[in-house]
């Protein structure tokens, strides 16, 4: 069967042998999506970008704009090989992750505030400099993370479930904890790490350490964390929350401690570059017969 690619840019490097689809052509509302057999979801296009799998009968390959891969795991079928976007957010996340840690801990949030009500307000807070960083997942972006950090006057552990690569394994990270000044969380999201920081977990956070999660909302137990804000024992900075988007009224918007970002870590300028030269990459694999990077589920 011939390649039929979508994607949502009209002018990638096609090769020779691969019939390229975009909104321009074959708009996923209204088109007959049955021929596709390589489709991109959509970058941001959430849940209903996977949808439109099923209306895909001969789809062979769903390639994810995204290093997570959980929200996709529900719509895999017998024959359809999944393949993520590892590599392509690995340096927008990292930077938002040391972004997020250093606005907190210099106390940017509240020099935002005192800006906006034109009031100058005077304040000595906390460097990053001389601190024991934890990062929680040593995939690519944990690993980013820690070369991004190397600038700075820090101790950094890695940990993950393999340890590889440096990094130690989950099994050390409780002893360890109580010893961090600031916890970095980018793993996946999966029946192990889901809940993985709850009330006992937070519990184990030395007074005034500060916890990033850059990966999945649900990783950290919502109300716990609250609780643990609004003690003012420890503070936070989130990229992802969970329930996201966060409904208005949501209490986290008024705990004690805490910046958040609307889950931005990826979209960046960066991005598109990244995402055109993974895609491209894929596709010449394909006409070559060659096998695919970043199969995290294989059809075969």
């Amino acid at each position: 069967m011939p390649t039929i690619a979508w994607t949502q840019w009209d002018d990638l490097k096609i090769p020779l042998g691969v019939t390229g689809l975009s909104p321009a052509n074959t708009p996923l509302k209204s088109s007959d999506l049955s021929t596709i057999t390589f489709y991109v979801p959509p970058y941001m296009g959430g849940r209903r970008a996977l949808e439109y799998t099923k209306a895909m009968p001969n789809l062979e390959v769903l390639q994810l704009p995204n290093a997570g891969f959980d929200d996709a795991i529900e719509f895999m079928r017998p024959g359809l090989t999944l393949c993520n976007g590892q590599g392509i957010h690995d340096a927008s996340t990292a930077e938002l992750a040391v972004g997020m840690a250093i606005a907190s801990l210099r106390g940017f949030p509240d020099f935002v505030r005192s800006q906006d009500k034109g009031e100058w307000k005077h304040a000595s807070n906390q460097s990053i400099n001389d601190k024991r960083i934890g990062i929680v997942g040593f995939g690519s972006i944990g690993k980013t993370i820690a070369r991004n950090l190397s600038g700075f006057d820090v101790e950094v552990i890695g940990f993950s479930q393999s340890g590889r690569d440096g990094s130690l394994t989950m099994d050390k990270f409780d002893g360890l904890l109580p010893t961090l000044d600031v916890v970095i969380l980018i793993l996946p999201l999966n029946d192990q790490s889901r809940g993985l920081f709850g009330a006992e977990r937070l519990a184990l956070m030395k007074d005034g350490a500060l916890l990033v999660n850059v990966a999945r909302g649900p990783i950290v137990d919502t109300d716990a964390l609250i609780a643990e804000l609004n003690s003012g024992r420890i503070s936070a900075a989130l990229d992802v929350t969970d329930p996201e988007p966060l409904p208005k009224a949501h209490p986290l918007w008024s705990a004690k401690n805490l910046l958040i970002a609307p889950h931005v870590g990826g979209n960046t300028s960066a991005f598109e570059p990244r995402a055109r030269t993974l895609i491209e990459s894929q596709l010449r694999r394909l006409a070559a017969g060659e096998p695919l990077a970043n199969i995290v589920m294989s059809g075969a």
